[in-house]
Parts: structure tokens; sequence; C-alpha cells
């Protein structure tokens, strides 16, 4: 029964352009041969490179963002510091005179106003 079987078994051609294709193919890791690790390949290719959100946008946004967290932080303390100075102009009148005195040259009746340039 079993030499019935081998008989009747075709043997591949030697001649064949598949066998020189599956010998070249052979010489390939199976790891790497594995229909999974392709196509996790690819997907990750597809992720990091033909994205909408790829890996060269995502970096850049981050700078962006990082960039505008700082610029946030500084408008921040400005508006602190704003908030601080009304708050002193609305409760100290000495304050307050001062600023008419020195940004708006404002004086007194009884007074003179003496502007002298600072030289450089």
């Amino acid at each position: 029964m079993f030499t019935a079987l081998k008989l009747c078994r075709k043997q591949p051609y030697k001649n064949n352009i598949y066998s020189s294709n599956l010998k070249l193919f052979e010489h390939i890791p199976a790891w790497l041969r594995n229909k999974y690790f392709i196509a996790f390949i690819v997907f990750g290719a597809t992720l990091l490179f033909f994205d909408k959100n790829d890996l060269f946008t995502q970096r850049a946004r981050s700078r962006e963002l990082r960039t505008l967290e700082k610029s946030k932080l500084y408008y921040e303390s400005q508006i602190a510091a704003q908030k601080k100075e009304l708050d002193q102009l609305k409760n100290d009148p000495a304050t307050l005179e001062k600023l008419a005195r020195e940004k708006y040259l404002m004086k007194k009746d009884n007074e003179d106003v003496y502007i002298i340039p600072e030289k450089d």
C-alpha cells in the first residue's frame, strides 16, 4: 500500500521557474516571511510616515505647543502685573499722582515742569 502511494506522488520539476524563486525565498529568515510581521511593518510605516498625523507633524506640533505654553506663562505674568498696578492706582492716590506727573506731564497750578532729556 505504501509503495503504491509513493509511485503516484508527482515529483517537482527541477527546471521550473517557481523552484528558482523558492530557493531565493528560502534564504530569507522565517520571521521575516511571517505575514503578521509584514502586516505590522506596513501598518507601522503607514502611521509613521504616510498618515495625516505622522511622526514629523506631531514633532512640529509639540514644538509649537511648547512655544505657546511659554508665551501663555509670559502673558499670565503680564496680566498679573497689570492687575496689581491697576489695584494700586485705584486704592492709592499717591501712586495715581505719580503716574499722572510722570506719564502725562500733569502739574499743580503753582508748579512749573522742566523736562530734562537723558543722554544715552
